[in-house]
């Protein structure tokens, strides 16, 4: 769909300079997405692994954040080996809903409800970020909680839309399950794309 260099927003890697992929195609429907216009595939034109490669090979950050849409609707088994053959790390943020394809240096799990991720996701999961649009929300991050390794990091992050009201709901979960990070769209704040 697009392709730009910016910096990531949320999540561990807050903050770092990073090539961002974001692929056409997702078929998880969150009704709060801010990409909507990603989910339609034939929308956006298609492009070679080599141009994908080479554009983000020609930035000075050597961080390629693959998202979408739902990036693993795609086998990215060629496209993160040959960023690999670059020097370029992979990340991928993603719903895991499909199964995990491609060598990744770091993935990101953002489950939703409306489409449940795939449990063989869960083993190389190195970050759990759960968006946070009301109360029940905290029980259902826990049960994906409980299925990860214990080294992944585990972030809460209130949904842009409802920030004001489950901010103050987050910090106190938080403070009493401190084994909990909050995660904030520090991209939006600022006015980064």
């Amino acid at each position: 769909m697009e392709a730009f260099y910016t910096i990531q927003g949320e999540g561990f890697h807050s903050g770092r300079a990073a090539y961002f992929i974001r692929l056409g195609g997702c078929d998880v429907g969150c009704h709060w997405c801010d990409v909507k216009e990603s989910w339609n595939a034939e929308d956006h034109p298609l492009a070679t692994v080599e141009e994908i490669v080479n554009l983000a090979a020609a930035h000075p950050a050597k961080v390629v954040v693959i998202t979408g849409g739902e990036p693993l609707m795609y086998n990215l088994k060629l496209l993160t080996q040959k960023l690999h053959e670059k020097g370029i790390q992979t990340f991928i943020e993603t719903s895991g809903a499909y199964p995990l394809s491609g060598e990744w240096d770091w993935i990101c799990l953002s489950p939703k409800k409306f489409k449940a991720p795939q449990e063989s996701v869960m083993p190389h999961v190195s970050e759990l970020k759960v968006v946070i649009f009301n109360k029940s929300d905290f029980e259902w991050a826990e049960q994906f909680a409980e299925k990860l390794d214990p080294k992944a990091r585990l972030y809460l992050q209130p949904e842009w839309s409802k920030a004001d009201q489950v901010t103050p709901l987050i910090v106190e979960y938080v403070k009493n399950n401190p084994k909990w990070q909050i995660s904030v769209q520090t991209h939006k704040y600022m006015n980064i794309p």
